[in-house]
């Protein structure tokens, strides 16, 4: 099995000071937490199966079967994905339309009529948008992608569940209102995916 490389998202002082300054709430919690280490996949097309694994399962499940899946397959690559049966890949601990999604997104991009690698150069919205024209690809899997993988600085999917409880617990909230969340992400701006990684951690506290 061919490891896949990981690194830790990129941030520094600035980031952290800004946003203590910003919300001194989040900022005491990362006082007192201190630095987060969030591992991103840089290879854009492993970091999307990635994702899609991940939906609506737990961390530990989505590692599970982004294990077999390399053992199944080899390398994490559109060759060796699309080489492979949907049922292959299925049989790794996912669903079938799981899998065909999964499918689907190896021959577009190794057929070239997806072009992954090109996303590295358009601004987050238009990357939302072209990823959410894959089958199976919606916004929360394409923002895991822009914050996962890319590394873009503000992202905060109001589609990620951990994040909203993250948020709930840091300020006491019951629920957060659509309001809430669109006041948090302001605030934490332009830095929301350092945010987004603290309150990941919060919320598993």
């Amino acid at each position: 099995m061919q490891k896949v490389k990981t690194k830790c998202f990129e941030y520094g002082a600035e980031e952290v000071e800004h946003l203590k300054k910003a919300d001194p709430v989040l900022g005491e919690a990362m006082d007192r937490i201190g630095r987060v280490e969030r591992t991103v996949i840089p290879d854009l097309f492993q970091a999307l199966i990635y994702a899609v694994i991940g939906q609506q399962v737990s961390a530990k499940a989505a590692y599970t079967v982004w294990c077999r899946l390399q053992e199944k397959v080899g390398e994490i690559s559109p060759a060796r994905i699309a080489e492979a049966s949907e049922k292959e890949i299925q049989q790794c601990g996912m669903t079938y339309r799981k899998a065909c999604y999964i499918k689907d997104a190896a021959k577009m991009v190794q057929e070239g009529s997806f072009d992954i690698e090109g996303l590295k150069e358009l601004p987050d919205s238009e990357v939302i948008k072209r990823l959410s024209s894959l089958k199976g690809i919606g916004i929360w899997t394409a923002e895991m992608l822009l914050l996962n993988s890319m590394e873009r600085p503000d992202i905060v999917s109001r589609g990620d569940m951990a994040i909203t409880r993250g948020m709930m617990k840091l300020y006491g909230h019951p629920e957060i209102t659509k309001e809430q969340f669109q006041e948090y992400k302001t605030r934490y701006s332009p830095y929301g995916s350092v945010a987004s990684i603290y309150l990941w951690k919060i919320s598993f506290q």
